[in-house]
């Protein structure tokens, strides 16, 4: 007989474009990490297990978080609290949420952890099927590009529900054809990701910020936009060069949350950057990794190669982990990471960085607090 396949052998071959990926996704049972073995007993394995055992270290180490940071935690529950009190009747517009922040900070992956929280916590509740036996989607997702057009984000809708006539018809049809879909499939949450590629002051990116505004009157769902530097590209901006006014209202009816990058400016940022380095630590599967590997040895160093962003970081320690495994180092120092590549904005920070932190300027290890004196009976 053939191996038993994991439920979540095959995560890698989705999209969240499509609703069966972001199902597929909550449903999956929590990833198992693999046995850390000794050098002894690695060597011990055959040739197959050997082969299987580096397979699932590898998936392991690239599917590493997400980490329950201060930022995450932080954005996570403003979500909830906007979510939760959103849900007034259907003849009321609810507010909607826009994530903004640079990039390389984890907005979209705290906004997609928070979905399948979402999505499971409803279906929970609720169900899998609607009363009237539809599927049920709590949660639909949309990506945007830079050239979409209001009947192209339409047709993204529908294509997220496999709506049959998603290839034909005007904007307006493809627009009632998605209100059919959120009504039957009961959707509470709509994330329009990577809404920076929008262009505003364009004809088609009129359209389309009008477009959203009828889609907060009209569907009863909370909208979460995700992009990069929202505000200056006139997410808020209620002026406009054609007197357009929804903009105003857009920014009346939405609350702006961010993401902060980890700083080290004080005592409290510096513990909090040490936990996420042991949160590191006790995930990694190498055979010669040992506390403090991270959070003592290097941490100076990780934080001048990922400038304090988090996703710099977890590719800084997916690609160590991977190139430790396959030459057999079994271990991260800065020799190895000095050989992993990483983002264009990562490296180009790192020099001053590394210049603050060898003048004694900046440190991530945190100081000895200084000890209250007693109080002595006089």
């Amino acid at each position: 007989m053939p191996p038993e396949t994991p439920e979540n052998a095959h995560l890698d071959n989705l999209t969240l474009s499509r609703k069966e990926g972001l199902g597929a996704m909550a449903t999956a049972p929590p990833r198992k990490r693999p046995e850390l073995l000794t050098r002894k007993q690695k060597a011990d394995l055959s040739e197959a297990a050997l082969l299987e055992y580096e397979h699932e270290r590898s998936v392991w180490h690239a599917n590493i978080g997400p980490l329950a940071t201060p930022q995450l935690k932080a954005l996570q529950e403003d979500l909830w609290d906007i979510i939760t009190s959103n849900q007034q009747d259907g003849d009321k517009a609810k507010g909607a949420i826009a994530v903004d922040a640079h990039p390389g900070l984890g907005k979209t992956t705290a906004v997609l952890n928070f979905a399948l929280k979402y999505h499971r916590q409803v279906i929970a509740r609720e169900g899998a099927f609607t009363t009237a036996g539809h599927e049920r989607w709590p949660v639909c997702r949309v990506g945007l590009t830079s050239n979409i057009g209001m009947k192209e984000f339409n047709r993204s809708l529908l294509e997220y529900y496999a709506h049959p006539g998603r290839k034909t018809g005007t904007a307006a049809l493809f627009a009632q054809r998605a209100l059919d879909c959120v009504l039957e499939c009961e959707t509470r949450v709509l994330i329009i990701d990577d809404l920076h590629f929008l262009k505003w002051q364009d004809k088609t990116g009129t359209e389309v910020s009008n477009h959203f505004k009828y889609i907060a009157n009209e569907f009863p769902v909370t909208l979460i936009f995700i992009g990069v530097d929202l505000a200056n590209r006139g997410l808020y901006s209620e002026a406009h060069a054609r007197g357009n006014i929804t903009l105003a209202q857009t920014a009346r009816r939405t609350t702006p949350l961010s993401m902060e990058p980890f700083t080290v400016s004080n005592n409290r940022h510096r513990i909090q950057w040490r936990q996420l380095l042991k949160g590191l630590e006790q995930r990694i599967v190498l055979c010669e990794a040992y506390p403090g590997m991270l959070a003592e040895e290097l941490t100076d160093y990780l934080y001048i190669r990922s400038s304090g962003h988090i996703g710099s970081l977890m590719t800084l320690i997916n690609r160590g982990c991977q190139r430790a495994a396959r030459l057999g180092t079994e271990v991260l120092d800065q020799k190895l990471l000095d050989h992993v590549k990483l983002d264009a904005a990562a490296e180009k920070a790192r020099k001053g960085l590394a210049e603050k932190f060898a003048r004694g300027t900046m440190t991530t290890k945190p100081r000895p607090s200084r000890a209250k004196p007693k109080k002595t009976d006089g």
